[in-house]
């Protein structure tokens, strides 16, 4: 059995019945990443005495006959904008290269709990501001089917560990499609949760009504296990939704399932959707149709507004939660003579150029005379957005659509055009404004191609209609 191309579940099911140890396991996967990062770029840090001592500690327990639960020893990987107690947090910023987080984020908590391994910190672009994983201040991550591409952003690393069998799976943050986008140019499952599902305690924040942490993983099925984990309200965030359930998470029932009608938005079918996405979605739907799914064309009339709307709103918050990166609280304090030049120092030198573009801006929107403009206009159309996938949930009960317009693009091909840049995310970041779940799950039968990744959409806290839908198509 080769370990790093194994499945949550399978590594799970070959631990209890102990036909190798977690030991073992951790090995195999730390051997996979000296192996193939120097090529990939996809870890920042590895914890290698950390990760074997958890692996150690599971298999006593399996010794000693003791229950472990699905990710006991499992290995993952936690995208280096979620804080691990101890462990260096740098956000993919050259301001925070010296900064150790001095608590675990709530997610990581619970990882620790279940006796899951965790690897190391993967790479990210700075902030989580990008959609390539080229605007990291410590290196490029490329993508494992072609090394002259991207892997998607922000969350590049993670999709890369997974991807590249480096990870089992892996964490990410998602605020305008972060996890899915790489997802799919990576070939691996992504999944977004709603809004308030997943704590965000211990992220380091972005844009605060759009950041959510998240799964990356090989399968469907280990995009559950992993989101049934961290799922849950939490008192340290007030954002965190108290008594969500997610009846048929785990064992979703079929008859049930082909009960639902999916949507196909025409507004995610226009131009400048490369053909060869156009034609893959189009096979996923027959594909789903076969297995007993109906389909219903629908609506979202506002969605060409989601992307200005959005890059109005995420500068204005990241500019507001980048605030406290001055030099004095985070940051190293250097020599300057007097306040304001420390202020200039540490953030000029600290902040690359995509975090700097973002920071002016948003502080442009928020300013006096155009924060009503700007700010307080985009507010309301982010309204229209939301209330767009509330009309269409009236008619079906999942959407069908991309995850990006295209595969993934050459290293460098966008970087000088930051407009086209931010076009990679269009259909996926409404599903961020309106706060609902979604999960992107790789085209079949691409194996010698590039990946191409499909978006399945759901209403609120209902993850288990797009991960089921996802299985079944997983399994045809």
């Amino acid at each position: 059995m080769d370990l790093t191309s194994s499945t949550i579940k399978s590594l799970h099911q070959g631990l209890k019945e102990k036909q190798f140890s977690a030991a073992e396991v951790t090995e195999a996967y730390l051997k996979e990443i000296k192996k193939r990062d120097k090529d990939l770029g996809a870890y920042l840090a590895i914890d290698r005495d950390g990760a074997l001592s958890t692996a150690q500690r599971v298999d006593e327990i399996i010794a000693r006959g003791g229950p472990i639960g699905q990710l006991a020893g499992i290995p993952l990987a936690i995208k280096d904008n979620i804080l691990i107690e101890g462990r260096p947090a740098t956000a993919g910023s050259k301001i925070l290269k010296d900064y150790t987080a001095a608590y675990d984020a709530t997610v990581v908590e619970k990882l620790k709990q279940e006796n899951a391994v965790l690897l190391g910190k993967t790479n990210l672009d700075e902030f989580a501001m990008g959609s390539s994983t080229e605007n990291s201040g410590y290196k490029i991550t490329k993508n494992p089917h072609d090394l002259s591409r991207v892997p998607g952003g922000s969350s590049g690393g993670s999709a890369v560990a997974v991807a590249a069998n480096m990870a089992a799976g892996a964490l990410g943050s998602d605020t305008g499609g972060s996890i899915r986008q790489p997802a799919g140019f990576c070939g691996v499952v992504g999944l977004k949760p709603t809004y308030g599902a997943v704590s965000r305690y211990g992220l380091v924040a972005l844009a605060s009504s759009l950041d959510q942490i998240g799964p990356l993983t090989k399968t469907v099925e280990d995009a559950a296990i992993l989101f049934g984990a961290i799922a849950g309200h939490d008192k340290n965030d007030s954002t965190s939704v108290l008594g969500a359930s997610y009846e048929g998470l785990f064992e979703p029932r079929l008859e049930d399932l082909r009960k639902l009608t999916i949507g196909i938005p025409e507004e995610y079918f226009v131009e400048g959707l490369d053909n060869e996405v156009a034609e893959s979605i189009n096979e996923v739907q027959k594909s789903l149709e076969g297995a007993g799914f109906k389909f219903k064309k629908i609506s979202l009339p506002h969605t060409k507004y989601a992307l200005s709307v959005y890059y109005i709103i995420l500068p204005a918050e990241a500019s507001t939660n980048l605030a406290r990166y001055d030099g004095i609280r985070y940051g190293t304090r250097g020599g300057a003579s007097n306040l304001m030049n420390l202020y200039e120092e540490n953030r000029g030198e600290g902040f690359g150029p995509e975090v700097k573009r973002r920071i002016i801006l948003g502080t442009f929107v928020l300013s006096a005379g155009y924060y009503d403009a700007y700010y307080s206009k985009a507010q309301r159309v982010r309204t229209l957005v939301k209330q767009d996938f509330e009309e269409a949930f009236k008619s079906v009960d999942v959407i069908l659509a991309p995850t990006a317009p295209t595969p993934a693009f050459k290293i460098g091909e966008k970087t000088t055009n930051p407009l086209e840049m931010y076009l990679s995310d269009a259909l996926t970041l409404p599903v961020n404004l309106a706060g609902l779940p979604g999960v992107s799950v790789p085209v079949k039968g691409r194996e010698d191609k590039l990946p191409i990744g499909f978006q399945l959409i759901g209403k609120p806290f209902c993850e288990a209609d797009i991960l089921g839908v996802g299985r079944v198509y997983e399994g045809l």
